[in-house]
């Protein structure tokens, strides 16, 4: 079966590629599409990514948000309120702070100050994040983070070492991040005390209260226990705000629409062109299908010939639409627009694969199956 596919394939080479180069610029789009969305999803929930979420389990924000990008002024002393709520082992205090930069070149900005506690520094960054400089040093005086992919929003260099003024105060680079972003803005890590200084934060005042659960407690359960407990704040599980915020940003945004109807149109429009040329080509090929029913093949056999040949053009398509879209990937992250294609993504770009050509060779299956065996002896 797969050598008399081969076969029919070789047979009529033009149709074959181009068969091939429909697929592949299906799955590109389709792929490149769901790059780009995760990009973006990631920094949505990149405040939660960065921090330390293995330690604050729980993020307590003010009472109506759904957006860990937007976050109210709540009173400082719910940390301690926290704390004394049954699950709770720690509570750490974290500002976000939005400040004005402005660098030696002249060249300003906007940034948002995220300030914690040392030596944890709960609210990020963590040490995967940091390309140059320790932790530590943002204890130093002054001292403040940057982010590597931020060099080109800012037209300046943010290395380490290097001198700014933050709403007029100046402040020193000694660490600098690379993919430690937000949706919301560039971000600055530093920490608790800097944040409100470089700020103006009130002194009595914090974002986001971070909270440690106790070993053997449920997260939820805790989660409810504050609720239920401390009026005019939010206890979420701090995995489950960062989806809320991605879902709450791609719906409020209209990107998932927008990535939504590209890949549904990549998907049709591949499904309709694969089917017309697999139709076409099976036209072209009409007296040797007939011939083979004529010397004895039944409809079955023949209708699995053709859906072979669809198949192994979805496996040589997807192919090279996987490698394409590596060299894509690889070229757009020196430019900032970093993301990886997760297993379940690579998976159903295979499965969709194979539905836009298993699928589109339906429109040739049709027609063949209705080919009398005599009709090739016709003249």
């Amino acid at each position: 079966m797969f050598a008399t596919a081969l076969k029919f394939m070789r047979y009529d080479k033009a149709k074959s590629i181009g068969i091939i180069i429909g697929i592949v610029i299906s799955i590109f789009l389709i792929g490149q599409q769901l790059g780009i969305l995760g990009f973006l999803t990631g920094m949505m929930g990149g405040l939660v990514d960065n921090s330390r979420a293995d330690i604050g389990q729980i993020w307590v924000v003010d009472n109506i948000t759904r957006n860990a990008n937007e976050l109210a002024k709540i009173d400082e002393g719910m940390a301690g309120a926290i704390r004394s709520i049954e699950g709770v082992q720690n509570t750490y205090p974290v500002v976000l702070a939005n400040a004005s930069v402005k660098f030696e070149n002249g060249k300003t900005g906007s940034v948002i100050l995220v300030g914690s506690e040392a030596p944890l520094f709960i609210a990020g960054p963590t040490n995967d994040l940091i390309q140059d400089g320790q932790l530590m040093n943002l204890n130093d005086e002054g001292a403040v983070s940057a982010e590597y992919y931020d060099e080109d929003a800012f037209n300046t260099s943010l290395a380490v070492g290097s001198r700014l003024e933050i709403n007029g105060k100046e402040a020193f680079i000694k660490v600098q991040t690379k993919n430690a972003r937000s949706f919301s803005g560039a971000l600055m890590y530093t920490s608790l005390s800097k944040a409100r200084f470089y700020g103006g934060f009130p002194d009595n005042k914090i974002s986001v209260v971070a909270v440690q659960v106790k070993p053997g407690y449920d997260i939820k359960n805790v989660v409810d226990n504050i609720n239920k407990s401390i009026y005019g704040v939010r206890a979420w599980d701090a995995q489950v705000l960062k989806n809320e915020t991605v879902s709450y940003l791609t719906i409020s945004s209209n990107i998932g629409t927008s990535v939504g109807s590209l890949v549904v149109f990549a998907i049709i429009s591949g499904f309709f062109i694969i089917g017309l040329t697999l139709y076409s080509s099976a036209l072209d090929r009409i007296k040797d299908y007939g011939t083979l029913k004529a010397i004895g093949a039944t409809n079955g056999y023949v209708r699995n010939l053709i859906l072979t040949q669809s198949f192994l053009f979805a496996i040589v398509g997807y192919i090279l639409a996987f490698v394409l879209l590596q060299l894509f990937r690889i070229g757009v992250e020196g430019a900032g627009l970093v993301f990886h294609y997760s297993l379940v993504q690579l998976t159903a770009m295979f499965v969709i694969t194979v539905f836009i050509s298993v699928g589109g060779s339906l429109f040739a299956v049709r027609k063949i199956n209705s080919v009398e065996p005599a009709s090739v002896f016709r003249g």
